[in-house]
């Protein structure tokens, strides 16, 4: 199997079962991406999942058309594909939380590396009818992170989400707008602008393919892709039930911070994030310093103090840090260990060791890779 295969049988899979499709994950998991392809479009599979579309063939064309655009697949198949990030989506699945299933791939628009963009990343989201107060916090919020090489993470909405995305490009830094409805389609029409503009520095993201369009309930599946590639979720104004308050508790779920903007008491706006306050564990946020103080190490750790005694280890991005951190102080693990207990790509992994050996911070020994002496 090319990677070129696996991604034409997941293009036709995403159009034909409707995500999160557990069912689907799990035959694509036991069989390969290309044999399940071939079990469903053979009808040898025919669940509720697939049954009503397994018909529709249209992946050669869906990834022909989408070149055109910009726009590619990306698949765990693919060295960009975030795993680390989307391994809480298949923890909690394995914990038989429902919905939580990963996506059998993701439509990406926009040239930068997907992995790249959410390795250090903070979702912003809040209430679409959000109030000028609310517009102003997630703006300033999503701005001072940004100028941190934090990427914003939302949903591209009116409102807290558009306000967030504004912010970060504001600052001239990188922001991801997850979608519930193909690539594609400019939803909100309001915000055509801005999703191209989103696209040009960082990217526009689905697992719904080409020219799906929107629905209430895949906003609420979208919202744990939205959970799932931040390092944590800041919720800035909601109402007692809104798609906010499910991405908030998507977020507890995947065992991610969660944060809450305090706003006025007498605001409907509001009421929603003193809830999570109250009830839900959500620590109050106010700035961009009070966001990354709870979401521990995001790239620029802004807790650490100057005075602190400098870590061999310190200079290390996130992911270069997570194979490091599998590295035993005695005997040796292979770099296929390494990338099942990291969780980063095993492509990846044996690419990082000998940048961490040169830097003093592993060795190759007889047994395989351990830590250095730096």
């Amino acid at each position: 199997m090319t990677t070129d295969d696996a991604r034409l049988a997941r293009a036709y899979l995403l159009r034909v079962a409707e995500p999160p499709a557990p069912d689907m994950v799990s035959l694509v998991a036991g069989v390969g991406p290309v044999r399940a392809a071939e079990m469903v479009r053979s009808g040898e599979v025919d669940t509720d999942e697939t049954a009503a579309r397994r018909h529709l063939d249209f992946a050669a064309r869906d990834l022909e058309e989408a070149a055109g655009r910009q726009t590619r697949l990306v698949i765990p198949e693919d060295e960009e594909w975030p795993a680390w990030q989307l391994l809480a989506l298949a923890n909690a699945a394995a914990r038989d939380v429902p919905g939580m299933t990963e996506p059998l791939g993701l439509w990406v628009r926009g040239r930068a590396r997907l992995d790249e963009l959410v390795q250090e990343a903070v979702a912003v989201v809040g209430a679409r009818a959000a109030t000028s107060y609310g517009e102003r916090v997630a703006a300033e919020i999503a701005y001072d992170l940004a100028r941190q090489s934090v990427t914003i993470v939302s949903g591209a909405a009116y409102g807290i989400d558009g306000s967030a995305h504004r912010g970060a490009l504001r600052a001239d830094g990188r922001t991801v707008a997850v979608l519930a409805c193909g690539v594609d389609v400019a939803y909100p029409a309001g915000h055509t602008d801005l999703l191209a503009r989103i696209a040009a520095t960082g990217a526009v993201v689905s697992e719904y393919p080409p020219g799906t369009r929107p629905a209430r309930h895949r906003f609420l599946v979208r919202n744990r892709l939205i959970a799932a590639l931040a390092a944590g979720t800041v919720v800035v104004e909601a109402g007692r039930r809104s798609g906010s308050r499910n991405t908030a508790a998507t977020t507890s779920e995947l065992g991610r911070p969660l944060m809450a903007v305090p706003g006025p008491v007498t605001s409907a706006m509001s009421v929603g994030c003193h809830d999570l306050l109250r009830t839900a564990g959500a620590s109050a946020v106010c700035s961009a310093e009070d966001v990354l103080a709870d979401a521990g190490r995001i790239g620029v750790d802004a807790t650490t103090r100057s005075d602190e005694p400098a870590r061999a280890t310190d200079g290390l991005d996130r992911v270069m840090l997570r194979v490091h951190e599998e590295l035993p102080t005695r005997g040796g693990v292979s770099a296929e260990q390494i990338a099942v207990g990291s969780g980063v790509p095993l492509s990846r992994v044996r690419a990082l060791l000998p940048e961490l050996e040169l830097l003093g911070l592993v060795q190759k020994c007889e047994s395989g890779w351990c830590r250095g002496r730096g």
